[in-house]
């Protein structure tokens, strides 16, 4: 019965999370809203399933929480807004500390060429990079490029900033099996773009 009512109240936790974070991101446009923080948790769920002894619990709220105080977005600190959801939530230190440090260990320009320490930090670290590249990743990339006034070439320069590096800096084998054929899809879109442009990024071709 005790563990039935810990997983009916992370559940409850869980989807006062979603709510959360749909109220914090409404009205944003740039790629890093609500609905990117769903395809994450949705993500991170196609990763447990390959790695059962990783903590539930921590990813989901993690994953859920990952954007609450991106620097792009927020100006806080020491992930206010994630402790604060977390606090009134009623959450131990304990585990607060531990969603915090998951959380960031997430972001690619503060944990370039890091893997996590934890298993859950890798499972929440690959999530979040895999919604970076493919299909959506393109969409995000000119959608933030949009709404933060960037050019349309300097849009291209950060596929070879980032997103073509991603690929290889995955944890998990699940991740890397799915980010394969996104990657590809990236690639095929750029010649694509340069072949109706005549425009060629400088380092396509290093």
């Amino acid at each position: 019965m005790y563990d039935e009512e810990i997983i009916e109240t992370n559940g409850m936790i869980i989807n006062d999370a979603i709510d959360y974070i749909s109220e914090l991101f409404a009205g944003n446009s740039d790629g890093h809203g609500a609905d990117h923080t769903m395809r994450v948790y949705h993500n991170v769920h196609i990763l447990l399933e390959a790695y059962p002894e990783a903590d539930s619990f921590v990813v989901s709220l993690a994953a859920l929480l990952h954007d609450a105080d991106d620097h792009k977005l927020f100006d806080t600190e020491n992930n206010m807004n994630a402790r604060s959801f977390m606090e009134r939530k009623g959450l131990s230190l304990e585990t607060i500390e531990q969603i915090c440090r998951t959380i960031n260990s997430v972001s690619f320009s503060h944990n370039r060429g890091k893997s996590p320490e934890t298993l859950e930090g890798k499972i929440v670290q690959d999530a979040d990079r895999l919604d970076a590249i493919g299909a959506i990743g393109i969409a995000r990339t000119f959608a933030f490029g949009g709404k933060s006034g960037r050019s349309l070439s300097d849009s291209i320069k950060h596929f070879y900033d980032k997103l073509l590096l991603l690929k290889d800096e995955l944890n998990t084998e699940v991740a890397k099996e799915i980010a394969q054929k996104r990657h590809e899809y990236m690639a095929d879109f750029l010649e694509e773009y340069y072949l109706e442009t005549g425009y060629r990024y400088e380092n396509a071709d290093k």
